[in-house]
Protein backbone atom coordinates (compact mmCIF):
# COMPACT_ATOMS: atom_id res chain seq x y z
CA UNK A 1 0.00 0.00 0.00
CA UNK A 2 2.91 2.41 0.59
CA UNK A 3 3.46 4.51 -2.52
CA UNK A 4 6.87 3.94 -4.16
CA UNK A 5 7.56 7.69 -4.02
CA UNK A 6 6.58 8.03 -0.35
CA UNK A 7 9.02 9.72 2.03
CA UNK A 8 11.62 7.33 3.45
CA UNK A 9 11.25 5.92 6.98
CA UNK A 10 12.47 8.48 9.51
CA UNK A 11 11.90 11.43 7.16
CA UNK A 12 10.13 14.47 8.62
CA UNK A 13 6.88 14.99 6.72
CA UNK A 14 6.43 18.70 7.34
CA UNK A 15 3.29 20.80 7.40
CA UNK A 16 0.76 20.36 4.61
CA UNK A 17 -0.35 23.98 5.13
CA UNK A 18 1.44 26.62 7.22
CA UNK A 19 -1.81 27.84 8.83
CA UNK A 20 -3.14 24.37 9.78
CA UNK A 21 -4.06 24.24 13.47
CA UNK A 22 -2.58 20.73 13.73
CA UNK A 23 0.73 20.97 11.90
CA UNK A 24 1.24 24.55 10.75
CA UNK A 25 4.00 26.66 12.20
CA UNK A 26 2.07 29.90 11.63
CA UNK A 27 -0.57 29.07 14.25
CA UNK A 28 0.62 30.49 17.60
CA UNK A 29 -1.73 28.28 19.63
CA UNK A 30 -1.65 25.33 17.25
CA UNK A 31 -0.33 21.88 18.01
CA UNK A 32 2.80 22.26 15.84
CA UNK A 33 2.70 18.51 15.33
CA UNK A 34 5.66 17.10 13.41
CA UNK A 35 5.12 13.67 11.92
CA UNK A 36 7.79 11.30 10.63
CA UNK A 37 7.42 8.51 8.11
CA UNK A 38 7.65 5.07 9.65
CA UNK A 39 8.06 1.61 8.19
CA UNK A 40 5.27 0.32 5.97
CA UNK A 41 2.30 2.67 6.11
CA UNK A 42 2.96 4.08 9.59
CA UNK A 43 3.83 7.50 10.95
CA UNK A 44 4.97 8.72 14.35
CA UNK A 45 4.68 12.16 15.91
CA UNK A 46 5.12 13.97 19.20
CA UNK A 47 2.88 16.60 20.71
CA UNK A 48 3.72 18.62 23.82
CA UNK A 49 0.61 19.68 25.73
CA UNK A 50 0.94 23.38 26.55
CA UNK A 51 -1.21 25.49 28.90
CA UNK A 52 -3.17 26.85 25.89
CA UNK A 53 -4.32 23.26 25.19
CA UNK A 54 -5.94 22.60 28.57
CA UNK A 55 -9.59 21.90 29.30
CA UNK A 56 -9.84 21.02 32.97
CA UNK A 57 -7.20 22.79 35.09
CA UNK A 58 -3.82 21.28 34.30
CA UNK A 59 -5.16 18.69 31.84
CA UNK A 60 -5.31 18.53 28.05
CA UNK A 61 -8.68 19.28 26.48
CA UNK A 62 -10.19 16.13 24.95
CA UNK A 63 -10.89 17.92 21.67
CA UNK A 64 -7.24 18.92 21.41
CA UNK A 65 -6.20 15.29 21.96
CA UNK A 66 -8.66 14.20 19.26
CA UNK A 67 -7.15 16.83 16.97
CA UNK A 68 -3.63 15.49 17.62
CA UNK A 69 -4.82 11.98 16.70
CA UNK A 70 -6.64 13.29 13.60
CA UNK A 71 -3.57 15.21 12.44
CA UNK A 72 -1.34 12.18 12.91
CA UNK A 73 -3.81 9.98 11.03
CA UNK A 74 -3.99 12.56 8.24
CA UNK A 75 -0.21 12.44 7.90
CA UNK A 76 -0.56 8.90 6.60
CA UNK A 77 -1.69 10.43 3.31
CA UNK A 78 1.93 11.45 2.65
CA UNK A 79 2.82 7.74 2.51
CA UNK A 80 -0.09 6.90 0.22
CA UNK A 81 0.57 10.00 -1.92
CA UNK A 82 -3.09 10.93 -1.91
CA UNK A 83 -5.29 13.78 -0.75
CA UNK A 84 -7.91 12.64 1.77
CA UNK A 85 -10.11 14.16 4.46
CA UNK A 86 -11.49 12.79 7.70
CA UNK A 87 -14.82 11.04 7.18
CA UNK A 88 -15.12 9.54 10.67
CA UNK A 89 -13.01 9.72 13.82
CA UNK A 90 -13.83 7.56 16.82
CA UNK A 91 -11.73 8.43 19.86
CA UNK A 92 -11.28 6.60 23.16
CA UNK A 93 -9.86 8.51 26.11
CA UNK A 94 -8.08 6.09 28.46
CA UNK A 95 -6.37 8.40 30.96
CA UNK A 96 -5.93 12.12 31.64
CA UNK A 97 -3.03 13.86 29.90
CA UNK A 98 -1.41 16.56 32.07
CA UNK A 99 -0.16 19.89 30.72
CA UNK A 100 3.56 19.56 30.04
CA UNK A 101 3.21 15.98 28.84
CA UNK A 102 4.89 14.85 25.65
CA UNK A 103 2.36 12.63 23.92
CA UNK A 104 3.92 10.07 21.55
CA UNK A 105 1.59 9.33 18.66
CA UNK A 106 1.66 6.47 16.18
CA UNK A 107 -0.73 5.86 13.30
CA UNK A 108 -1.05 3.23 10.61
CA UNK A 109 -3.24 2.39 7.66
CA UNK A 110 -5.14 -0.84 8.23
CA UNK A 111 -7.00 -1.09 4.89
CA UNK A 112 -7.79 0.75 1.68
CA UNK A 113 -10.99 0.14 -0.30
CA UNK A 114 -11.52 2.40 -3.29
CA UNK A 115 -11.54 5.99 -1.99
CA UNK A 116 -11.80 4.84 1.66
CA UNK A 117 -8.71 4.68 3.86
CA UNK A 118 -9.11 2.93 7.23
CA UNK A 119 -6.55 3.69 9.91
CA UNK A 120 -5.85 3.61 13.62
CA UNK A 121 -3.73 5.66 16.03
CA UNK A 122 -2.54 5.67 19.63
CA UNK A 123 -1.18 8.33 21.97
CA UNK A 124 1.14 7.30 24.80
CA UNK A 125 2.39 9.41 27.68
CA UNK A 126 6.13 10.05 27.97
CA UNK A 127 7.37 7.70 25.25
CA UNK A 128 6.48 5.09 22.65
CA UNK A 129 6.14 2.45 25.38
CA UNK A 130 4.44 4.74 27.91
CA UNK A 131 0.92 4.29 29.22
CA UNK A 132 -1.85 4.45 26.63
CA UNK A 133 -3.76 7.72 27.03
CA UNK A 134 -5.84 8.00 23.84
CA UNK A 135 -6.59 5.94 20.76
CA UNK A 136 -8.64 6.40 17.63
CA UNK A 137 -10.01 4.58 14.63
CA UNK A 138 -10.69 6.63 11.54
CA UNK A 139 -12.01 6.59 8.02
CA UNK A 140 -10.47 9.02 5.56
CA UNK A 141 -11.96 9.63 2.13
CA UNK A 142 -9.84 10.47 -0.90
CA UNK A 143 -10.76 13.78 -2.56
CA UNK A 144 -9.47 15.91 -5.43
CA UNK A 145 -7.86 19.29 -4.73
CA UNK A 146 -11.13 20.84 -6.03
CA UNK A 147 -12.70 19.87 -2.68
CA UNK A 148 -10.67 22.63 -1.02
CA UNK A 149 -11.08 25.13 -3.87
CA UNK A 150 -14.87 24.67 -3.91
CA UNK A 151 -15.34 24.75 -0.12
CA UNK A 152 -12.54 26.94 1.27
CA UNK A 153 -12.41 30.71 1.64
CA UNK A 154 -11.39 32.11 -1.76
CA UNK A 155 -8.80 34.60 -0.46
CA UNK A 156 -6.99 31.92 1.56
CA UNK A 157 -7.17 29.41 -1.29
CA UNK A 158 -5.62 32.00 -3.64
CA UNK A 159 -2.86 32.74 -1.12
CA UNK A 160 -2.08 29.06 -0.63
CA UNK A 161 -2.12 28.37 -4.36
CA UNK A 162 0.31 31.25 -5.02
CA UNK A 163 2.76 29.88 -2.43
CA UNK A 164 5.47 27.92 -4.34
CA UNK A 165 5.86 25.41 -1.48
CA UNK A 166 2.10 24.81 -1.37
CA UNK A 167 1.97 24.29 -5.14
CA UNK A 168 4.88 21.83 -4.91
CA UNK A 169 3.05 19.86 -2.18
CA UNK A 170 -0.22 19.78 -4.15
CA UNK A 171 1.56 18.60 -7.30
CA UNK A 172 3.37 15.89 -5.35
CA UNK A 173 0.00 14.19 -4.85
CA UNK A 174 -1.33 14.54 -8.40
CA UNK A 175 -1.68 11.10 -9.91
CA UNK A 176 -2.81 12.31 -13.34
CA UNK A 177 -1.46 15.88 -13.75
Amino acid sequence: MRHPDAPAPGELLGAHYEHCFGCGGAQPHGLHLEARAGEGVKVTAEFTVRPVHQGAPGLAHGGVLATALDETLGSLNWLLRTIAVTGRLETDFRRPVPVGTVLHLEAEVTAVAGRKIYCTATGRIGGPDGPLAVRADALFVEVKVDHFIDNGRPEEIRAAMSDPDQIRRARAFEVNP
